[in-house]
């Protein structure tokens, strides 16, 4: 289930919770309450395991940019190695195979570029919901705690 939905029920459940009059606390249904908390508790390490996979996706991306650079300097390399015939055709070939070289490296590091900025972005948005959760179940927890210093205990006598 997807944490965004649990943390929606969970401010559901907060505003249809009867208030407690005078005063800024509500009365909470423990049971609901709780069972969204356990939900949330098993989303959690989804969206951990959707992050590595967007890391792994990275590292596999970097990987075929690297090959692909390797493969386009073995074909330069190749290609200049045929052309030695004439020293002008050489000089063109070594060019060529240089600007075949850089071009493959700007275009390996573009894509190592692209692939950390979405990584950092996609963690970052991850980072940042998971501390919006993490607030709103502290404060949560806060609130029952002050209800339950508010309240006190009843005598069983």
């Amino acid at each position: 289930m997807d944490i965004l939905h649990l943390v929606d029920r969970l401010e559901e459940l907060f505003n249809n919770s009867r208030p407690i009059p005078l005063s800024r606390s509500v009365v909470v249904d423990e049971n609901a309450f709780m069972d969204i908390i356990d939900q949330m508790r098993i989303s959690i390490p989804d969206d951990i395991k959707k992050s590595q996979q967007i890391n792994a996706q990275k590292d596999r991306i970097l990987a075929q940019a690297q090959e692909e650079a390797n493969r386009t300097l073995a074909l330069a390399r190749d290609k200049s190695e045929k052309m030695i015939e004439k020293s002008e055709v050489f000089m063109a070939a070594q060019a060529k195979a240089a600007q075949i070289t850089e071009q493959a490296r700007r275009e390996a590091k573009q894509t190592q570029l692209d692939a950390d900025r979405y990584v950092v972005e996609t963690l970052t948005k991850l980072e940042a919901e998971m501390n919006r959760i993490l607030a709103q179940v502290r404060n949560g927890i806060k609130t029952l705690q002050a209800e339950q210093q508010i309240t006190p205990p009843e005598d069983d006598d």
